[in-house]
């Protein structure tokens, strides 16, 4: 049992998964600086913005750190975007692109149209006797 978690831990995944969420963290800190810097620029009423509020109904409602959340959320989301997912989806286009160009190691059978390996001399579908080139 020691071995096969010794195996799981040491996986490459988990081990990214690791990784990721230790830098998720870290970069959680400078985000929140950001946003604080941000918030700084933003009018309020009672000079700090996580304490912005407005009444109704006779309370207060608070709506200064549901700001600071959104503004947070949508960096996060926005570097994201442009530092993960934009690449990876330039680097999975040009790896199909490059797969492209390879030879195919499959046809089809003229008979039954079945997919079959290229070097077959029988299809396995139809059993028709093909054409060896």
């Amino acid at each position: 049992m020691l071995k096969e978690f010794r195996k799981f831990i040491l996986r490459g995944n988990v081990v990214d998964l690791a990784v990721g969420v230790i830098i998720g963290a870290a970069f959680n800190g400078v985000v929140q600086a950001l946003v604080t810097m941000i918030t700084q620029l933003l009018p309020s009423g009672s000079g700090k913005f996580t304490e912005s509020h407005f009444h109704l109904i006779g309370r207060n409602i608070v709506y200064g750190p549901f700001v600071n959340a959104l503004i947070s959320f949508l960096l996060i989301a926005i570097v994201v975007f442009f530092l993960v997912v934009q690449p990876i989806n330039k680097l999975t286009e040009f790896a199909a692109r490059n797969k492209d160009t390879e030879e195919p190691t499959t046809k089809k059978c003229k008979f039954c149209l079945s997919e079959i390996p290229k070097e077959a001399t029988r299809c396995k579908f139809c059993t028709s006797k093909l054409e060896t080139k």
